[in-house]
């Protein structure tokens, strides 16, 4: 405070107390009066808050009209005394003499600094000698009054006490000045010169930070001694609160910590940054705001939304936490909240792109026309949960997508092949590293609509560990009565998941939780006979090969013959997957030539398989006659659709009857076999068998391909036909296959996989197919086309399979199985 310009200059009218200019003028101490010049009467000058000393010298701002027109007349004459005294109360403007304290200090005018453009005057004046103001003579044009001169009570130079006294307050000014800031050395030099003492005091009491009224009261005080000591008391009370306030700023200063030291860096360089153009957080936080407007989210996500926001204006831009909160609203911006493509409910466009883009599957084309024609009627949005389930490679992905185009949707896929973490459902809490939304609400907002044709490809492939179970998870999603409020770890909100349509893809039932299957209308997308194959290579999957290998129309030509070869004997699947390999494969051979410029058959013939697609790799099993006891054909589901195997029962002389069977069976085939052969024994006398024969025979079962493991109740009458062919050597009638359970009464129950079985007899030759009456109603779903040239045998009983499937005829070279005592 003692060293800045705006503290060197003091205003008359100003309420501030008035500290005064550092100057060489104290030094010497010059405060004598040329006596001839002072007069009865003197000019005075009322200051507020302003209190000048002997010896010192101050720059006074003149305003007020009065004081101006006492500095312009004393400006004009040689004696330029004036009378300086402080007003009791500032605020007074025009004061008499109640209103100003009796001692002030007759000062000269050194310089008068009046500028062009400024209406006050500076007035630079040094301090001589005190006075009493005994009376005001004069109110206009300005103050005069009646004084008198008062001398001050000299201490005397051998007083070491004195000497003492002006030692410390010497002391305590230079550490009051240092507290204030850095002091120019050579005022502490002058401060520290003997050659001062004698107006160290005068000057120390002109510049101490009081008010005025303390001011004023050492003024008053005659004795230089007694003033010497007060000021040290004043000096004393000044600096302790000086440290007082340093050490308290200290202290704050200490508890700032890291953060808040960066805080205000950061303030710095935001201010900076606007300078230079603007606050990136700023225009960030602006733009989410901006984009929050076009949104369509209920109150509810929008308050949660406008809460997540102010979070993030609150936090540092370089914080862990910025970068995942500004992630997480830009998800919640991202969403297409309440926004839906329009359904196309065009039934016959809906079902012309269903059948150019897939053949067959006419169940499921039904289904979907009919959820079309539901929903053009109800004008409801909300849609049901489908899962097709079948063999791989029959199609069951790709008719999502079919089922999108149809319906004018977004399409949206994701496989749950492998999937053992429940987080991958419904996301992962904010309060984790790397936390993000499950896979619906990701899929949804890369949809860009809140009603896409959402396919859970592979769900019966989902598996469970300590992570949680991801198929209870998925129940919230595919119930209909709560996906209407799907509630996303991440998202923390609710999301309405009615609208979607959720199409579920699976190979096999078995492994899906009940509670899943019972959200879903199951549809089952069964295998092709090989005239479709051959129909959807010439519609789809060879134009698609073509295609890809940059083949022109006309280039190649398959014929149907040859596409049925192909079909069996280098496939062996349910689906064309493998199909569409076979002939990728041949359009490689035919690109290769083509390049080449190499001459070729246009006309791909059965005989030219051998040179695209190498040695035959499947070979079908066929029906083998009836000319051996104990050989049935059976029928068998596999994953890559239906297949017929074989059953053999052979008999060998030996005590005991050992039984014994081969053929990589599972628990349930072994089963089926010792109930077949304890039927056959309990119901000997119905066969005309001897029952010494089982004693003095051993039984041996067997089914082929040994190698590949097999199980399942579906061979049990097979079994039992086999075993009582052999012991009663007769005939099994010709091309005749048959599947089904059994039980130990007798009962015949039914199986499933008819549809695949059915293809599988079909293909090996079969003209007779027994089944168990329930199975009835199976056979009516299938297609007639598939059926041509097939019969069928409804049964309850093992005796009408026996009737029916064995003849009364023997075999060429029958067994002797007669026993002889």
């Amino acid at each position: 405070m003692f060293y800045k310009k705006k503290d060197l200059l003091s205003a008359e009218d100003s309420n501030e107390p008035v500290i005064s200019i550092i100057t060489n003028d104290f030094d010497n101490g010059d405060c004598h009066i040329d006596e001839d010049l002072l007069t009865d009467e003197l000019p005075i000058l009322p200051l507020r808050n302003t209190v000048l000393f002997p010896g010192s010298s101050m720059p006074i701002v003149v305003a007020r009209e009065k004081s101006l027109k006492l500095v312009r007349a004393l400006n004009r004459k040689k004696g330029k005394y004036v009378g300086l005294v402080c007003q009791r109360d500032a605020d007074s403007e025009d004061p008499e003499l109640a209103d100003l304290y009796s001692v002030g200090v007759i000062g000269e005018i050194l310089r008068v600094i009046e500028l062009p453009d400024d209406e006050n005057v500076t007035v630079l004046f040094q301090g001589k000698k005190r006075f009493l103001l005994t009376e005001l003579t004069q109110s206009e044009p300005y103050l005069k009054g009646k004084y008198i001169i008062k001398e001050s009570v000299p201490v005397s130079k051998t007083d070491t006490e004195y000497k003492a006294l002006l030692d410390s307050i010497r002391d305590l000014m230079i550490q009051m000045l240092r507290l204030y800031g850095d002091p120019p050395k050579e005022l502490i030099q002058r401060l520290k010169s003997e050659a001062v003492s004698s107006m160290l005091v005068h000057y120390c009491c002109a510049n101490l930070p009081v008010s005025g009224a303390e001011k004023q009261a050492l003024l008053e005080v005659d004795d230089d001694k007694d003033r010497a000591y007060r000021l040290l008391v004043l000096l004393n009370r000044e600096t302790q609160m000086m440290e007082m306030k340093l050490n308290i700023q200290m202290k704050t200063r200490e508890e700032l910590n890291q953060q808040q030291k960066e805080y205000f860096l950061q303030q710095q360089i935001r201010t900076i940054q606007d300078e230079l153009g603007g606050n990136p957080q700023q225009a960030d936080i602006d733009e989410l705001w901006k984009r929050a407007e076009t949104k369509k989210w209920s109150a509810d996500v929008a308050k949660a939304f406008e809460k997540e926001i102010h979070k993030l204006e609150r936090l540092h831009p370089q914080s862990p936490d910025y970068s995942t909160q500004f992630t997480y609203l830009e998800t919640m911006l991202e969403l297409p909240w309440n926004e839906y493509t329009k359904d196309n409910f065009n039934l016959k466009h809906a079902q012309k792109v269903l059948d150019q883009d897939h053949f067959g599957l006419e169940r499921v084309k039904e289904r979907i026309i009919e959820h079309l024609a539901v929903l053009k009627l109800k004008g409801d949005l909300k849609s049901p949960i489908i899962c097709l389930y079948g063999p791989p490679g029959v199609g069951k992905t790709s008719l999502g997508k079919s089922i999108a185009k149809a319906l004018n949707r977004k399409y949206v896929r994701v496989s749950f092949g492998g999937l053992h973490d429940e987080s991958e459902i419904r996301g992962h809490r904010r309060t984790y590293i790397g936390a993000m939304p499950g896979r619906i609400i990701q899929n949804i907002q890369k949809a860009g609509s809140s009603n896409p044709v959402f396919v859970l490809d592979e769900i019966d492939k989902i598996g469970n560990d300590f992570k949680g179970d991801p198929s209870s998870a998925l129940l919230e999603v595919l119930d209909p009565e709560q996906n209407f409020a799907f509630h996303d770890n991440y998202l923390n909100v609710d999301y309405d998941l009615s609208k979607v349509m959720f199409i579920a893809t699976a190979n096999n039932l078995s492994t899906v939780s009940q509670p899943l299957l019972d959200r879903m209308e199951l549809i089952n997308v069964g295998g092709y006979i090989i005239e479709e194959k051959v129909e959807i290579a010439r519609r789809h999957l060879i134009p698609k090969q073509m295609e890809n290998h940059g083949l022109e129309k006309g280039v190649i030509d398959i014929p149907k013959k040859t596409l049925e070869k192909i079909v069996e004997n280098y496939t062996r699947e349910s689906g064309v997957r493998e199909l569409d390999k076979k002939i990728a494969k041949i359009m490689r051979k035919v690109a290769r030539k083509v390049a080449s410029d190499e001459e070729y058959k246009k006309t791909l013939d059965i005989a030219d398989l051998h040179e695209y697609l190498g040695a035959v790799e499947y070979t079908r099993d066929q029906y083998q006659g009836n000319d051996y006891a104990g050989v049935v054909t059976g029928l068998a589901w596999t994953s890559v659709g239906g297949e017929i195997l074989f059953i053999e029962t052979s008999l060998s002389k030996g005590k005991g009857g050992k039984f014994t069977l081969t053929g990589n069976l599972g628990d349930v085939m072994k089963e089926s076999a010792v109930l077949a052969l304890e039927y056959i024994r309990s119901h000997a006398s119905y066969l005309n068998i001897d029952d010494k024969v089982f004693e003095n025979w051993n039984v041996h079962v067997h089914v082929p391909e040994g190698a590949i493991p097999k199980d399942g109740p579906s061979a049990g009458i097979t079994m039992i036909t086999s075993l009582a062919s052999a012991f009663t050597q007769r005939k099994v009638k010709p091309n005749l296959a048959m599947t089904g359970e059994i039980t130990l009464r007798g009962k015949v129950l039914p199986v499933g996989g008819i549809r695949e079985k059915i293809l599988a007899a079909k293909r090996a030759g079969i003209k007779e197919i027994i089944l168990c009456k329930e199975n009835e109603k199976d056979i009516n779903e299938i297609k007639p086309l598939y059926l041509k040239g097939l019969s069928f045998h409804y049964v309850t009983d093992i005796k009408q399979v026996i009737d029916i499937a064995l003849l009364k005829e023997k075999v060429k070279y029958p067994l002797d199985l007669t026993i002889t005592v």
